[in-house]
């Protein structure tokens, strides 16, 4: 059992939900590899050929580029209004800018990504319903194993900057991009990006 410690300080009055805000980096390729590989699958089965699937996978990873950005960028950086909005904002993404060393809350923990995830499959699968009078809706599975798989990447990509040693010049850049948002003032509301920093560019946060 994960517990406690100067590094990794308790966030939650109640024993059992303050275990389960910690999450070794090990559980999100557990759970996220075989889930991608069943979307993956269940696309094939579908009708999709390799090379479409191919397709509707690069898709998915292109739109959870964004999604990583504007999430960080807007709810992860909101501070609600409300009597509990600090607080709010802390648990949400706070506590990891104040505990940038702890390893244990650098991945998303599985109930709040899972919860994520079926929404933006509602959305993708609702899309597809509504298309399906002009295209076929077998597209969604791609689409979504390829969110899914941008998502294991931000994750591992992001445990690996603050805890790895990258020797690679884009790892080194990457880590060096984060670790000016997390450590300069000048880049507080900037430089969102953390798997790529595309967005970045595109909508002027780089610098």
């Amino acid at each position: 059992m994960i517990g406690a410690t100067p590094e990794s300080p308790r966030m939650f009055k109640s024993d059992l939900i303050d275990f389960f805000s910690r999450v070794p980096w090990y559980v999100v390729p557990a759970i996220y590899v075989p889930a991608i590989s069943f979307w993956m699958w269940t696309g094939s089965v579908s009708g999709a050929s390799a090379g479409a699937l191919v397709g509707h996978f690069a898709l998915g990873v292109f739109i959870w580029s964004l999604l990583e950005y504007w999430l960080h960028r807007t709810l992860f950086h909101w501070i609600p209004s409300f009597s509990w909005g600090e607080q709010f904002h802390y648990i949400l993404h706070g506590v990891h800018h104040t505990w940038h060393q702890d390893r244990y809350r650098l991945v998303m923990p599985p109930a709040a990504s899972v919860a994520l995830g079926v929404v933006v499959w509602a959305i993708v699968a609702g899309i597809g319903a509504a298309l399906s009078v002009v295209v076929a809706s077998i597209w969604t599975w791609g689409v979504f194993a390829g969110i899914m798989f941008g998502y294991l990447c931000y994750d591992m990509i992001h445990y690996y900057t603050h805890h790895g040693k990258p020797t690679s010049k884009m790892m080194l850049a990457l880590r060096a991009h984060h670790m000016k948002h997390h450590h300069n003032k000048k880049f507080k509301d900037l430089k969102f990006g953390v798997s790529n920093t595309l967005w970045d560019h595109v909508f002027d946060t780089y610098e």
